[in-house]
């Protein structure tokens, strides 16, 4: 009878955040896949257990992957680590749970503390709705299309950077959205050294210029706003369209024909008289 895979999360800092059932998870397992051992040594040690450990990280996924798998078949039971916060996100181990589901390995999920849920909740930006874009591309020209294409995102959005790149990404950022674009930036979440600020994308470019950062970074940056630029331009047509986009992004009826309507130029009765004639005809 085959294993089981156990998506365990760590700390993203500190040690205390870990919790009972993933230390409970660690010392029933077979065996821990984990994407620097040495780092997961040192969390073992101190939770005081002894587990076999395997790497499984980008440039070994492949072969290690295959083997991890043919244990669990064979009925052992792994956790698979990262070495900080919830793992295969953003990270090989998201191609481990895919072979797993593929050969019909139970994958049990052991979560905890995430550092994009964590410096969101602290973030003071708009929270009810948000992408993930973790690490943008290294390459300049990859980096500033992936921007361009995110310029009229209105979602709030998340990236991670580690410190030598951090004054590059936020100067891209600013050019991508304009400087006075709102960004939290959470650095070091958790550690000793944790900092929580909000300011725009200006003021970091300036701040970063003047004291070269230290730590890992979490930028949590404010989606766009609506563009009004279509002002009166829009058909009525495409401004009931805008009514249903504006419906399926959580807003009432009502809320959406006044939203629509400032946007557009046009009255709230007359977009709420189209809209509603436009859901009877979809309806039918």
């Amino acid at each position: 009878m085959a294993g089981t895979l156990y998506v365990v999360a760590t700390p993203i800092g500190n040690l205390q955040d870990m919790t009972p059932r993933a230390a409970a998870t660690f010392g029933s397992v077979d065996f821990i896949a984990a994407e620097d051992t040495r780092v997961t040594l040192k969390l073992l040690n101190h939770l005081g257990l002894k587990k076999p450990m395997v790497s499984y990280y980008e440039h070994n996924a492949a072969e290690r992957g295959t083997m991890i798998i043919d244990r669990i078949l064979a009925g052992e039971s792994c956790a698979v680590c990262s070495d900080a916060g919830m793992p295969c996100i953003s990270d090989p181990g998201e191609l481990l749970v895919k072979d797993a589901h593929a050969a019909g390995i139970t994958v049990v999920p052991v979560p905890a503390a995430s550092a994009s849920a964590t410096a969101l909740a602290v973030s003071g930006q708009a929270t009810g709705r948000w992408c993930f874009e973790g690490f943008l591309p290294m390459n300049k020209n990859q980096r500033r299309e992936r921007l361009a294409e995110l310029q009229d995102e209105r979602r709030t959005m998340i990236f991670y950077e580690a410190p030598h790149k951090l004054n590059a990404t936020l100067a891209d950022l600013a050019a991508a959205f304009g400087g006075q674009r709102s960004i939290s930036i959470c650095r070091e979440l958790t550690k000793l050294h944790e900092e929580i600020f909000k300011t725009t994308l200006e003021e970091a470019v300036r701040r970063y210029q003047e004291n070269p950062p230290k730590g890992e970074f979490c930028l949590v940056v404010a989606g766009a706003e609506p563009k009004a630029a279509e002002e009166k331009t829009l058909t009525l047509q495409d401004a009931v369209q805008l009514v249903f986009g504006l419906i399926e992004e959580g807003k009432a009826p009502s809320a959406a024909c006044k939203e629509a309507a400032r946007l557009t130029g046009r009255t709230k009765g007359e977009l709420y008289t189209a809209y509603l004639a436009a859901k009877e005809e979809e309806e039918k």
